[in-house]
């Protein structure tokens, strides 16, 4: 089942959250949603699910305007997530599956698969609020999956994990995909949805300024990067801010936008004014390289846009 995000405009007072927000998300792909703070991420998500509504635009799956049974096969993973902290781990997924429709013998059924899926089987009988936080993102993701959603929304899904959690979540969505659900995350962590995601599209001021494959990304891009290899990576970097260039360091490796008119010998002059150099090479840029040339950065946004949403979500009041 497609996802699909037309032209979605919303106001909270003065701030102009969307602005023509547009995207489309198909059944058995990975798209990564990304964008600095501010620009629209977490509006769009709540509005695909239900929690607030559009001042204009809709969102359809499979071109038709979504109703609540709908949205009750999404799965979604809220940025700030969404667990009863007093309430046992696997009594709460049951839970959340019954509130999907599920059988009580299913709902146990789901909760046990996902519980080993994710490794947190050993902690059915634990209150969410003694786990860790990685932990309890692993149940929260369990909640998002089981009831088996065609849809599956995650906002911030990876945020604070260690490497062996992410890989495992990383495996799930893929799984998830391959199985012909449609996925779509937000994170800021670029690296990862480089290697995960099927298509990107990257969100600037309420609207999608970029979207497509990696590949494609790279080749519509109109900057040339330049990756300098220095023993003293510092240096090396003070001496090229002072050319006016905001190079990007990593170790003993620094990478930098070629501005248009300006010769890379200019480049390596200035590195090498600053000691010696071990590489000099021109390389496609990443999505790191990218984000940084195609986003604005917004004002702050009201707290409206932040506010805490699990209430909404499952029917309840504050």
């Amino acid at each position: 089942m497609s996802l699909e995000i037309h032209q979605l405009t919303k106001r909270f007072g003065n701030t102009q959250a969307l602005d023509g927000m547009d995207f489309t998300v198909h059944a058995g792909e990975v798209y990564g949603f990304v964008g600095s703070n501010g620009a629209g991420k977490t509006t769009t998500m709540r509005i695909a699910l239900g929690i607030l509504s559009a001042d204009s635009g809709e969102v359809l799956q499979d071109g038709k305007t979504l109703t609540f049974a709908d949205r009750q096969r999404f799965g979604y993973m809220p940025e700030e997530r969404g667990l009863y902290p007093k309430m046992k781990v696997g009594e709460q997924l049951i839970y959340f599956a019954k509130l999907h429709g599920l059988s009580d013998a299913d709902a146990r059924q789901a909760m046990e698969y996902w519980t080993e899926r994710l490794g947190v089987h050993m902690r059915r009988g634990d209150e969410v609020q003694a786990l860790s936080l990685g932990n309890q993102q692993r149940v929260q993701l369990a909640a998002a999956l089981v009831h088996d959603p065609s849809i599956l929304v995650l906002d911030e899904p990876f945020s604070g994990l260690d490497p062996l959690a992410v890989a495992d979540m990383s495996a799930v969505l893929r799984e998830k995909a391959a199985s012909g659900a449609t996925v779509v995350f937000s994170s800021h962590q670029l690296d990862l949805v480089e290697r995960l995601c099927d298509r990107v599209g990257i969100a600037s001021l309420g609207k999608i300024a970029a979207e497509g494959t990696i590949d494609h990304l790279r080749d519509s891009g109109s900057d040339t990067v330049i990756e300098i290899e220095t023993p003293d990576a510092d240096a090396a970097a003070q001496a090229l801010r002072a050319c006016g260039l905001s190079p990007m360091a990593d170790a003993r490796v620094l990478r930098v936008k070629l501005p248009a008119g300006m010769d890379d010998q200019e480049v390596l002059r200035a590195a090498l004014s600053a000691g010696p150099v071990h590489g000099f090479s021109r390389v496609r840029p990443s999505l790191t390289d990218l984000f940084g040339s195609i986003v604005q950065v917004p004002d702050a946004r009201p707290a409206k846009d932040k506010k805490k949403s699990r209430f909404a979500l499952f029917g309840g009041k504050k």
